[in-house]
């Protein structure tokens, strides 16, 4: 018995992923509103601090129509698409996707070229999967409330030439 428990211990251990660099290295605090809103402390590129409703249930980041004129104002958003998609209460909208030069989840998960829908009117900003996945793996934790990420650089990067001239080509189409 004791050999298969070993054998099996064997074949598991074979079987489990180990943490490499880059992964759970930045954990970022939330601020619990209710027992199902958690909000994050972040910063936009060209905007600078702002607060992050977390929303593991929307495909993508959102600003308002007032983040998005200030963000070009600064030259730091791009339009990428139009976006149609269902609402929580089951409508649906058209809004337009910006490409947004870098956001920060709290002070030191620095992401770049991060695409937000643009939502009208002074919604507030919202921290969806599409900006989430970039640091997969992730954990959302609800006791202490907090994010702790992955993947991340601690400062935002200016973006290269090829990366302009990639977005260039796209904005063309």
């Amino acid at each position: 018995m004791r050999k298969v428990l070993c054998l099996l211990a064997v074949l598991l251990a074979g079987t489990t992923r180990l943490a490499v660099a880059g992964e759970f290295d930045t954990t970022v605090d939330m601020r619990a509103n209710s027992a199902t809103t958690f909000y994050v402390q972040g910063q936009i590129a060209g905007l600078g601090e702002v607060e992050l409703m977390v929303d593991t249930g929307s495909g993508y980041m959102t600003i308002n129509e007032e983040m998005l004129a200030e963000l070009q104002n600064a030259g730091r958003a791009r339009y990428v698409k139009e976006l149609r998609g269902r609402l929580a209460n089951g409508n649906e909208m058209s809004v337009p996707v910006y490409a947004i030069e870098a956001l920060s989840i709290g002070n030191g998960c620095w992401l770049n070229n991060i695409e937000a829908a643009v939502f009208p009117g002074k919604t507030r900003a919202i921290l969806g999967l599409n900006a989430l996945q970039r640091t997969a793996p992730f954990i959302f934790s609800f006791e202490p409330p907090r994010l702790v990420l992955s993947n991340c650089t601690t400062t935002a990067e200016a973006p290269s030439s090829s990366h302009t001239a990639d977005l260039a080509a796209f904005d063309a189409r």
